[in-house]
This record gives C-alpha cells, sequence and structure tokens, in this order.
C-alpha cells in the first residue's frame, strides 16, 4: 500500500482532446524514421552475417546516427510539423 495520505494525492485537469498535436506527420519525422529503419536493417544484416561483416555493420550504425541528425536539422530548417516550408500560402 502507499504511504501517501488522501490529502497528499492530486487530482489532475482533464486533458483536452480536441487539439491536433500532429504526431511527427512531417518530412523531418518522416526522413529520420526511415533513414534510422535503413540504418538498422544494414545492421541486422551484416550482424546475421557474422564477425566478417563489422564494417558493415558500423556503416548501418552510422546510417541510423545521420538520421537521429537529420530529423533535427530537417525541422529546425522549417519542415517539421507546423513548420515554415508546409504552410499553404497559395503560391
Amino acid at each position: 500500500m502507499s504511504n501517501k495520505s488522501a490529502a497528499s494525492v492530486s487530482v489532475q485537469e482533464p486533458v483536452d482532446h480536441s487539439i491536433e498535436i500532429g504526431h511527427g506527420n512531417s518530412p523531418a519525422a518522416w526522413a529520420l524514421v526511415g533513414t534510422t529503419l535503413i540504418g538498422a536493417l544494414i545492421s541486422c544484416v551484416a550482424f546475421v552475417m557474422g564477425s566478417d561483416a563489422t564494417v558493415l555493420f558500423l556503416i548501418g550504425v552510422g546510417v541510423m546516427v545521420v538520421g537521429l541528425i537529420l530529423g533535427p536539422v530537417l525541422r529546425a530548417a522549417g519542415y517539421g510539423v507546423g513548420g515554415s516550408k508546409l504552410k499553404n500560402t497559395g503560391h
């Protein structure tokens, strides 16, 4: 049982589910996830091949690191959720 008394337990405010948060549906998020999945696939294949494919395994890890850098860079460039490059300006 908990050592907390009933008076110390707080009730949280209800969550407003009508606000759309985007869930990362943007070119930046897709680039990050896609690049990371490709790197993971390369690393998995190299792992199954054995110790002869150590360099290939490290290449896969490198591709995953590139993906982890690519996502925030694209978001900063305006390709994230609500980014300036994704706004419809009528042009």
